[in-house]
């Protein structure tokens, strides 16, 4: 069995860790109730899937820790998630062996395109809940997707739509200048450093 990894190995270079959860976002904070709540699954998929929240809430739920890690620098770990493992949703959808990337959609407007093999990952999940809570407006509740080892603007908030697509397409802050994959490890934050 490996050791546990020390606060050093778990913050990527350039960060500095937190105890607080700054907010971060670029538009005014949506009020959507859980009433109100529908996630769209389309694009390359065999069954495509309107969901409501009372839904989503009855899919196999999953408890998931995993450190979180911001462009602007900070990072907190240690974050209890509970939700759907996206790959359950991807499951449920009949994923076609054609797609290859997902654009998360956000009912701000806000999109971000992540690689389906990295949200396959058994960390990445549609999350309701962060600290035994409910997600708060501000960060992103009623649901948010939590993708641990991508920067988290990857981690889109209001959560509203999951696009499965054959080619990628670059989501608001790629189209702005940031990575289009964003790891923090190699500290992909900007896309001139792309190859």
């Amino acid at each position: 069995m490996a050791a546990p990894k020390s606060l050093t190995d778990r913050t990527p270079p350039g960060q500095t860790l937190t105890t607080k959860w700054p907010v971060l976002h670029y538009s005014d904070v949506p009020q959507i109730s859980r009433t109100q709540f529908e996630l769209r699954i389309f694009g390359e998929v065999e069954r495509p899937l309107q969901l409501s929240f009372a839904e989503l809430e009855a899919l196999p739920r999953v408890q998931r820790t995993s450190d979180f890690h911001c462009v602007t620098t900070w990072s907190h770990l240690d974050n209890a998630w509970e939700g759907i493992l996206f790959r359950t949703l991807a499951e449920r959808t009949g994923v076609k062996s054609t797609a290859r990337h997902v654009m998360a959609h956000s009912y701000d407007g806000y999109y971000t395109n992540i690689p389906l093999e990295s949200l396959m990952a058994e960390d990445v999940l549609v999350a309701w809940s962060h600290d035994g809570q409910p997600l708060t407006d501000e960060h992103g509740g009623p649901l948010r997707l939590v993708v641990p080892k991508l920067y988290a603007w990857k981690s889109a908030k209001w959560l509203n739509g999951l696009e499965f697509m054959v080619q990628d397409r670059r989501g608001f802050w790629e189209e702005r200048g940031y990575h289009n994959r964003g790891e923090p490890f190699a500290e992909e934050r900007y896309s001139y450093q792309e190859e």
